[in-house]
């Protein structure tokens, strides 16, 4: 029996195409993905959506929770055995991990996207688009949370990241890999997230920021989130979890006007901990009440912090959020 996937188009270079007299990758008229839809015709049933048309630069918290709220609405009116995002590069690993804190159904969700534009020598978009709906379709794919899937890999939503510029391998799991491989024959999936936290989302209106820690970072910049109304910020800090010293009043600034602090690496391997004791080691910094995050990249634990501060959970203990 066939399968019924749910196929959502939002942009990016996977519906694009190169003007061959600049060289200028751009949107077009029309998506031309929608033209395979027959394609799939042995493997399953397509119904497709295109929700907006959006270079992912251009995607915000807004289009994600949109996405949300259509994939939700449409599992409740009609069944469907799995869902298909196509996606621009650049945000794609934001939007699959924001699915995966927010989507409360079983059904595999997979994100895709290219990274050369459909009429270019070697486009890989018509490629991942199919093996991502044979991931959809497959029966093991249920309840591993929101995946990502282009170059023959299957990436936890979690884990992923964009790696490389223009390289089609560019999505990897730096600390864990894949969690599975897709062959001509068969969706192979070889372990899966053992942790998957739901976070229940009312609005994305807070306002986070992004900072990352560097040598001789002063205290300035922190300060000046607290007086821009910022309702929190994450720290890409140095190491394990580690600032200048010089940033640490700034810090201390933050907390005491209650504007939580999260703590990740610059590091792409590896978690932070409360280790040096020194001026802006991470033990001092734990002391002071910065929230330590359990091995996230900074653009993750940005969404994390902005999901939960939007929550319609009355509160939320945000150290032990970030510890799972």
């Amino acid at each position: 029996m066939k399968k019924r996937i749910f196929v959502i188009h939002t942009g990016g270079t996977i519906s694009m195409q190169e003007d061959k007299q600049s060289g200028a990758v751009k949107p077009t008229d029309k998506n031309p993905l929608v033209s395979f839809d027959h394609l799939f015709d042995e493997v399953a049933t397509i119904v497709s959506a295109e929700p907006f048309h959006l270079p992912s630069p251009h995607i915000t918290p807004k289009e994600m929770l949109e996405l949300k709220n259509l994939i939700e609405q449409t599992l409740q009116k009609k069944p469907f055995d799995g869902v298909v995002i196509t996606h621009g590069t650049d945000t794609l690993e934001e939007t699959a991990y924001f699915l995966d804190l927010t989507l409360t159904t079983d059904v595999p969700v997979v994100v895709t996207g290219a990274m050369r534009s459909s009429n270019e020598i070697g486009a890989d978009g018509l490629y991942n688009l199919i093996s991502s709906v044979r991931v959809a379709a497959c029966s093991e794919a249920k309840g591993k949370g929101v995946m990502v899937v282009l170059n023959d890999e299957i990436h936890s939503a979690d884990n992923v990241t964009k790696t490389h510029t223009s390289n089609i391998s560019t999505f990897q799991s730096p600390q864990y890999g894949p969690i599975g491989i897709i062959t001509k024959r068969k969706v192979l999936f070889h372990h899966e997230p053992a942790i998957r936290r739901k976070i229940p989302v009312a609005a994305v209106d807070k306002r986070v920021a992004l900072i990352k820690a560097y040598a001789g970072m002063d205290s300035y910049l922190l300060s000046a989130l607290k007086e821009l109304h910022y309702d929190g910020v994450v720290i890409e800090a140095l190491g394990q979890g580690n600032l200048p010293p010089a940033a640490v009043s700034a810090v201390k600034e933050l907390i005491n006007e209650k504007i939580p602090v999260v703590l990740v690496s610059r590091c792409f391997n590896g978690i932070v901990q409360d280790i040096y004791g020194y001026e802006g080691g991470g033990k001092q910094l734990k002391e002071l009440g910065v929230i330590f995050s359990n091995g996230l990249n900074g653009q993750k634990a940005r969404l994390k912090l902005l999901i939960a501060l939007g929550s319609e959970q009355a509160s939320i203990n945000l150290e032990a959020l970030f510890e799972s």
